[in-house]
């Protein structure tokens, strides 16, 4: 376009010229503006301009504006080299072409005039050229993204999705089609033919797995599986659902800088019982913890568990401030933790937490009864301390719920019990369940003791009931476990270089190391055991710089005052040792405030020397046993008070009592320098205790007292 407009201006030029010249010659000054008039501004011929040999302007075209007349730049060089000369430029904003001709009298160049031109019209055409190409290959790309997402998801994605859907279903083993099937005619048929054969294989190993597990059933000396347990919930419950209810949930939502994080889950009520609901399914009933358990779960607040392979089905209730403070932080943990667990705490009981208290286990009790709402003489698993009230609520209501409620801590003596006002209360409401367990036979037995003085009943001692009400509850004990299946770990380099990791990172470089790991609470004697490990180092200065002790301490309810306080006391004391020991980099206790998760606390457990497992009053304490599941070694020495319900279970470890600093102290030192050969005959002695009743087992009888004497 450019190149067309110069040559028709070069035309344009020629015969202008011939016009133009002999009336400048002759000096017809007039004539030849008039000449310049009639071609003024004509489409896109803005105007002409004729000027003397020195670039004075003679004559230019009305109209024409004085920056383009005095713009003699192509005039000049026109005359200088006696040729014609165009050139565009832009002026007002306005993109011009000017074309300059010399003008001659007897061969000489006397003068010249220019043509201006409209240029502008190029540039409109160039942007529509731009735009409908644009335009075009927007259309193109479009129909091609239509024709490319349609191919995609006809020939691609929906045997992609069908086929992911049937590996699904066969490893959860709801479904036998064969992926193949999905995937015929496809290019994915060669890959969806091989997966289909895993497949049958996987289905073929789980079905011998379930074979053997229903033929070893009433086998008590065969280890329990998750398996065996699949197969023992279909005899005994044959399809009847599952409901657990329980103050604290599985895992836990976190929101962190607008990011959800993977789910955690904290607690030894959670490491019992999650294994048993992985595997018979059913639903879990507990309270929202998280502050992104809304955003993960749907509008009645349930969810999957876990949510790429769903084993269960988790619903969650949310409490308001009010309710948490009263129910949670006043009367479970102010009043009946501290009531229970007889450490020199006074439990505080106020009125409008008990009130809180029995309002939400009301709010516990219609979320039960909503669910199990047309479900015919469902089983329920009540949980601990939280909900000693739901029980007699619910059977009130379903006289044909079979249920048992676990009382995770120790029950203390009827006269340390007397001192709550709501006793009778409370017991009535436990008296509620069909089983009632306990850790130990002597939580049993202060049971039975509390419920004969304090409620009208009839106490069988002989068979380990009461009748109350007309409704009889057995009370037995169920000494909780883990689940450990003494199976090897094929991960256990990974785990290993994890606890160096570790080790490293929380400033660990000595030879020998022990290890605690509790909850930051006052039960657990943390404090107490600080205290046995100055005495060591008093006793034993040879160790110092050769052991540390690492404490995991995870923090715990820190809305209660009290374990606000405990916390700033463990770290204190730890400070007052350290200050007093220390030596260049070494310290002898390395307190970690953080939830570790049990991938991270496994690898550490093979990694000690010793773990000190030292609570003041324990129902239980799966950490110990958790230890002794970690170390398939055979290495390694547990240190247990005798106040945990696992030292009547663990008869390997060194017991202690934990008020007598000394006496941990030696034990320490008898863990240093005990023999290869003895660590390996004890640790064998609790790892084999462990396996032969893991919460597998523990859960068979649990559920197989609820559902045969509901």
């Amino acid at each position: 376009m450019s190149a067309d407009l110069e040559y028709r201006t070069s035309l344009l030029a020629d015969s202008f010229k011939e016009s133009i010249e002999p009336y400048y010659s002759a000096s017809a000054i007039e004539t030849l503006q008039k000449v310049l008039d009639r071609f003024a501004d004509r489409q896109r011929l803005m105007g002409l301009a004729v000027y003397d040999s020195k670039g004075g302007v003679v004559a230019s075209s009305a109209g024409l504006s004085q920056k383009i007349v005095s713009s003699t730049a192509v005039v000049e060089k026109a005359m200088d080299g006696d040729k014609n000369l165009g050139e565009f430029t832009r002026i007002d904003n306005n993109k011009i072409y000017e074309f300059a001709e010399p003008l001659h009298k007897d061969n000489a160049v006397i003068g010249a005039f220019m043509v201006v031109q409209r240029a502008d019209y190029i540039s409109s055409a160039i942007w529509q050229i731009w735009g409908g190409n644009l335009l075009r290959f927007f259309i193109q790309t479009l129909l091609f993204s239509i024709a490319f997402i349609l191919i995609l998801r006809l020939f691609i994605l929906k045997p992609v999705v069908s086929m992911v859907e049937s590996i699904r279903q066969s490893r959860a083993g709801k479904s036998l089609k064969k992926i193949e099937e999905v995937s015929k005619d496809t290019f994915l048929k060669p890959l969806a033919s091989e997966i289909s054969k895993m497949s049958v294989s996987l289905f073929q190993a789980r079905s011998a797995a379930s074979e053997e597990a229903r033929l070893r059933l009433e086998k008590l000396d065969t280890p329990w599986t998750a398996e065996r347990l699949k197969e023992f919930i279909k005899v005994y419950l044959k399809g009847r659902k599952i409901f657990v209810v329980s103050n604290r949930e599985p895992c836990v939502h976190n929101k962190i800088k607008n990011v959800i994080q993977p789910p955690i889950s904290i607690g030894g009520m959670v490491t019992a019982v999650e294994p048993i609901m992985e595997a018979c399914g059913g639903m879990w009933i507990a309270q929202a913890q998280g502050n992104a358990d809304r955003e993960t779960a749907d509008a009645e607040g349930k969810l999957q568990i876990p949510p790429d392979d769903p084993k269960y089905t988790l619903k969650r209730i949310w409490l308001t401030e009010k309710e948490e403070k009263g129910f949670y932080v006043g009367f479970s943990n102010e009043a009946i933790w501290p009531l229970c667990h007889t450490v020199h705490t006074r439990p505080i009981f106020r009125k409008e937490d008990w009130q809180e208290y029995r309002r939400v286990n009301g709010k516990f009790a219609q979320s039960l009864l909503a669910e199990i709402k047309g479900t015919e003489s469902p089983l329920v698993l009540v949980q601990d301390f939280h909900l000693a009230l739901l029980p007699q609520m619910v059977k009130k209501n379903r006289p044909d719920v079979q249920l048992a409620l676990f009382w995770h801590i120790p029950w203390p003596s009827p006269e340390t019990f007397n001192i709550c006002p709501w006793r009778k209360e409370i017991l009535e409401g436990m008296l509620g369940a069909d089983v009632l367990g306990f850790h130990t036979q002597q939580y049993c037995n202060n049971f039975m003791e509390t419920v004969s003085k304090y409620v009208e009943s009839v106490v069988d001692l002989e068979q380990f009931s009461i009748m109350h009400e007309g409704h009889l509850t057995h009370i037995k004990p169920f000494p909780i476990s883990i689940a450990f299946t003494n199976t090897e770990n094929k991960e256990q380099d990974d785990r290993e270089k994890i606890g160096k990791e570790l080790l490293l990172k929380f400033g660990i470089k000595t030879k020998y190391v022990g290890l605690g790991v509790d909850r930051m609470d006052y039960t657990k004697g943390i404090l107490e055991r600080f205290r046995a490990i100055e005495i060591f180092f008093d006793r034993n200065p040879s160790y110092k710089k050769q052991l540390a002790f690492l404490q995991i301490a995870s923090p715990s309810r820190e809305g209660v005052e009290r374990y606000r306080e405990f916390s700033q006391e463990v770290t204190d004391e730890a400070e007052r040792i350290n200050a007093k020991l220390s030596a260049s980099d070494w310290k002898p206790i390395v307190l970690v405030k953080e939830h570790l998760s049990h991938e991270e606390i496994f690898p550490l457990y093979r990694k000690t020397d010793f773990c000190l497992i030292t609570p003041l009053h324990d129902g239980m304490n799966l950490v110990s046993k958790e230890f002794v599941a970690a170390r398939n070694d055979e290495s390694g020495v547990l240190i247990l008070s005798q106040f945990a319900g696992a030292s009547r279970d663990l008869k390997g470890a060194i017991i202690v009592n934990p008020y007598n600093a000394e006496e941990t102290a030696q034990a320490i030192s008898d863990a240093l320098n005990m023999s290869a050969t003895e660590k390996r005959r004890r640790m064998k002695k609790m790892r084999e205790a462990v396996k032969t009743y893991n919460v597998y087992r523990w859960a068979a009888e649990l559920i197989k007292s609820a559902a045969s004497l509901g």
